[in-house]
């Protein structure tokens, strides 16, 4: 009999959640949202939270889900991180919660974390540096980086150039800066049990990104935001290669959708091996859910019935 991740198709390690069902509309949102549409020259999809486990539930995949808190430096209301869990909570078939703090909250921040991991059961974290407007190496956001430590979760980190208020004046106000994986360096050696998860193709630094995954055991990549045709050599190379149990898929959805991104990597000069290490395997690993009593029974988990879901 197989198990529950046997059965899966793929882990997508990088996935947003767009919509909110409990805050009214955002006026900031709109305008970021309308411009990362003329940025990708189409409209994006933006489904719910509930949509988007339909979603990933059709697939047979499992989707790491997680809003960005960028209230301090954008002004958009974020999606609260109470309802993506709860949401996801719903569907432990397909989607795994993770939150998003500004980590420049400091000490607060630290313990909306704990509050988080332990009354909602959290399994990761997320930020967006140039969104977030932070060096990942600032000091003040060590108190956060402590809580996720302590409790041996993963912390995914936007790398590289984002849509993000592009096209927008001034980009929005987003500075790429922040986004350099070289930053992250440092967090790697102040915090050596914390996983760290460099998100998507870092241009233009991908040489900074595959420099401290190779150096530091506890930093990894996930391959979100890109379809695999326009990956550059070296990262093709290191995934191949050296970085072969630390490199993970991951989409970006909705702005790149999993059966784009499926279909273009299996076009890909991957070596057959290695192939399962980055679809699913070193997820699995990352996660733990190997050992996690929900993921690992023999039996498919159930949805909870939700009135709500397409």
């Amino acid at each position: 009999m197989s198990s529950f991740l046997d059965e899966l198709v793929a882990i997508d390690m990088h996935t947003h959640a767009t919509v909110s069902t409990r805050n009214p509309p955002d006026d900031v949102a709109i305008a970021m949202d309308a411009a990362m549409d003329a940025y990708f020259k189409q409209p994006m999809p933006r489904p719910t939270i509930a949509e988007t486990a339909a979603y990933y539930r059709e697939r047979r995949m499992l989707a790491v889900i997680f809003t960005v808190d960028t209230e301090r430096e954008t002004g958009q209301a974020r999606i609260s991180n109470e309802e993506v869990a709860e949401e996801a909570a719903k569907h432990a078939d397909a989607l795994i919660p993770f939150a998003s703090i500004d980590p420049l909250r400091g000490k607060m921040g630290a313990r909306e974390a704990r509050r988080l991991i332990r009354d909602f059961g959290v399994r990761g974290f997320k930020f967006h540096p140039s969104a977030q407007g932070f060096h990942p190496n600032d000091r003040t956001c060590y108190a956060v980086y402590e809580a996720i430590a302590e409790a041996g979760l993963p912390a995914i980190f936007h790398s590289g150039q984002t849509g993000i208020g592009a096209g927008l004046p001034g980009g929005g106000g987003i500075r790429l800066k922040y986004s350099d994986p070289m930053l992250l360096d440092d967090v790697a050696v102040d915090f050596p049990t914390l996983p760290i998860v460099i998100a998507h193709p870092s241009f233009p630094w991908q040489d900074n990104a595959l420099a401290v995954a190779t150096h530091k055991p506890n930093v990894h990549i996930d391959l979100s935001g890109w379809s695999p045709k326009y990956f550059p050599p070296q990262l093709v190379q290191y995934t191949n290669t050296l970085l072969r149990k630390k490199v993970m898929f991951g989409s970006d959805y909705p702005v790149l959708t999993p059966e784009r991104w499926l279909q273009d990597f299996s076009a890909l000069d991957i070596k057959p091996e290695v192939r399962p290490l980055v679809l699913k395997q070193n997820a699995i690993r990352l996660l733990g859910l190997d050992r996690d009593p929900v993921y690992g029974r023999y039996e498919r988990l159930q949805p909870a019935a939700d009135k709500d879901c397409c």
